[in-house]
């Protein structure tokens, strides 16, 4: 069995996925360097070398890399910072190591506008409506203003706003549910554009859908879709996160979708990959994944909401554990340009989540269901790790924002930890999930219930019928 020194970038639960997928392969004894932004105790156990780099700065990255370049055959970046910095190319010209992840020039996830005007050239189909809203073409708040009602007559109001790139501002908002009024919209609207460009583009009513593929900067091989839950609280309440859980069927498609649905969306994507492959003249620019698309079905075509260049967190998780394939090969084939197919069990899985009190505002909104006496308390992890054995790889635990402390385990600001389910069904697989994280103690944890849930698939899958029979 040969050795394969692995350098890994980390910031949460997904990378310790990566972490786990890696350590499971059957084909290798691999050596894993973690760069990780926190002392995450899965990639501490899991590392052969573990550095702490809280920002994740790429020269300090670089320099890690460099000091284990002879070990090391290649690099897997998770987090989008170091990716949109260039992490890649510091690294491939200062030590040789192949990274597995688009170069900088091709994160494209840096910029909402980037985006919208690369889909438009592409598949203007695919594109909702939007106008871009740059600084130094208005004169004065007036100005900027009657362009942006302007906007929105057209629009019904109906509109979403984006900052160009991410901002000091309020970031993404959504008419209904950020903002009721044009004059909300418009505070909305400059707190992101005192910063920069931003962008506005009409709202669309459908369900939406992950998807992801593998791509070797030649080959373009797509995984199964998931399904992510964006707000924090049961019954889709709340505030807009990074996710609150995903879930995965059986095959490749969600339960709300058609056979044709999926065919839809596996031509929109590898129309955008060829065409935006052709113009960039790189077979090895786009390695990784980058396309992690949000497509929303409407019922009568696929919008694309936006596209990230690396893999999804949490919906990468609901994946990787269900690869057949050694996943070292797997990247093995990505430097070498010859990934051309990958198997997935027939599973089903569900992701949730646990997150601290303070996460998505839910001590402010549940105080009652906070137990104060347990907030930055230990976390303990032992229970849902015995199920992990237990259950023979129809659970998995996930550390995310968590770090070692003295030899105990803190949650920190952000998701936790993310508990996988596994099962021939979305509803075993839920239960399996929900089983391990009811099994996590401490921290004053909590999770959404939802997740997958039967009455949260049959409304996705009544919207969708009602929105294929408009006319």
């Amino acid at each position: 069995m040969d050795k394969v020194g692995i350098l890994v970038v980390s910031y949460g639960a997904r990378e310790a996925a990566i972490v786990d997928a890696f350590a499971r392969s059957p084909n290798h004894k691999v050596e894993l360097y973690i760069a990780d932004k926190q002392r995450n105790p899965f990639n501490v156990e899991k590392a052969f070398k573990h550095t702490v780099i809280p920002d994740l700065n790429i020269e300090d990255i670089c320099k890690f890399a460099e000091a284990n370049m002879d070990r090391i055959d290649f690099a897997m970046v998770g987090p989008e910072k170091p990716i949109i910095e260039g992490v890649r190319d510091l690294i491939e010209k200062r030590t040789g190591i192949p990274v597995i992840c688009p170069t900088q020039e091709y994160a494209i996830e840096v910029s909402k506008v980037q985006q919208r005007l690369l889909f438009e050239e592409i598949a203007p189909e695919a594109n909702p409506r939007f106008k871009i809203f740059n600084p130094v073409d208005y004169e004065g708040t007036g100005d900027v203003k009657k362009a942006v009602n302007g906007w929105l007559d057209e629009l019904d109001n109906e509109a979403v706003v984006k900052p160009d790139k991410p901002a000091a501002g309020k970031g993404v908002g959504v008419w209904g549910d950020h903002f009721a009024t044009r004059e909300q919209l418009f505070e909305h609207f400059m707190s992101n554009f005192q910063y920069g460009t931003v962008i506005i583009e009409e709202k669309v009513d459908g369900e939406e859908s992950s998807f992801q593929a593998l791509c070797d900067g030649r080959h373009f091989i797509p995984m199964p879709d998931t399904r992510d839950y964006k707000r924090a609280f049961d019954y889709d309440k709340g505030p807009n996160t990074g996710g609150m859980g995903s879930y995965k069927d059986a095959s490749d498609k969600l339960p709300f979708l058609t056979l044709a649905d999926r065919e839809d969306e596996l031509a929109l994507a590898i129309k955008i990959f060829q065409e935006w492959k052709t113009k960039i003249g790189d077979d090895s620019a786009l390695r990784g994944v980058p396309l992690y698309l949000a497509f929303m079905h409407t019922g009568s075509g696929i919008k694309v909401l936006e596209n990230n260049s690396r893999p999804g967190d949490p919906e990468i998780m609901n994946i990787l554990p269900v690869l057949k394939d050694d996943f070292v090969d797997v990247c093995l084939k990505i430097i070498d340009g010859n990934l051309t197919r990958l198997e997935m069990e027939k599973a089903a899985t569900v992701l949730t989540y646990k997150v601290p009190p303070s996460y998505g505002g839910y001590s402010n909104v549940f105080p009652d269901m906070v137990n104060a006496a347990e907030v930055d308390t230990p976390v303990d992890l032992s229970k849902a790790n015995s199920l992990v054995s237990k259950c023979r790889g129809k659970i998995r635990v996930y550390p995310g924002s968590m770090e070692v402390r003295n030899g105990k385990n803190y949650a920190l600001k952000s998701r936790a930890v993310g508990v996988l389910g596994v099962g021939e069904t979305i509803e075993e697989a839920r239960q399996n999930s929900l089983e391990a994280a009811s099994a996590i103690e401490g921290g004053a944890l909590w999770n959404r219930s939802d997740v997958a849930s039967k009455q949260h698939i049959a409304k996705s899958l009544s919207h969708m019928e009602k929105l294929r029979r408009k006319p």
